[in-house]
């Protein structure tokens, strides 16, 4: 059993990312619908990401959509522990922003909004 999952530890990449998710506003949380956030060591095939959102945007969903599995967004913990090098407070920084970035998917957000709202 690694550190990570060990009962009664916390885990820091974890814990980034409950409260990356306690930043948002309690409406945007409330609007979240059937998608789950997971930890994974690595993305799939050797592919460069940090994390991945994979489902049906909310803006994409119409009176048809039920009785689905939930979107799913990975967190790639490798990466992201990678990119941060060993400093505590830019991981942190790393799993927010990656959070964030991949929950705007699920609202309908393209990536290239994204890369024009980066800007600002």
């Amino acid at each position: 059993m690694d550190a990570h999952s060990e009962p009664g530890r916390i885990d820091p990449f974890e814990d980034a990312i409950d409260q990356a998710l306690s930043s948002l506003p309690a409406n945007l949380r409330a609007a979240m619908s059937n998608v789950e956030i997971v930890v994974e060591d690595e993305p799939p095939d050797g592919q460069r990401l940090l994390g991945l959102y994979r489902g049906i945007p909310l803006p994409r969903r119409n009176s048809a959509y039920g009785g689905v599995l939930p979107d799913k967004i990975s967190i790639f913990r490798g990466p992201i522990t990678r990119l941060a090098g060993g400093d505590a407070d830019r991981l942190r920084a790393e799993i927010r922003y990656v959070v964030l970035h991949e929950i705007a998917h699920h609202f309908g957000i393209t990536d290239e909004r994204l890369i024009e709202l980066d800007r600002y």
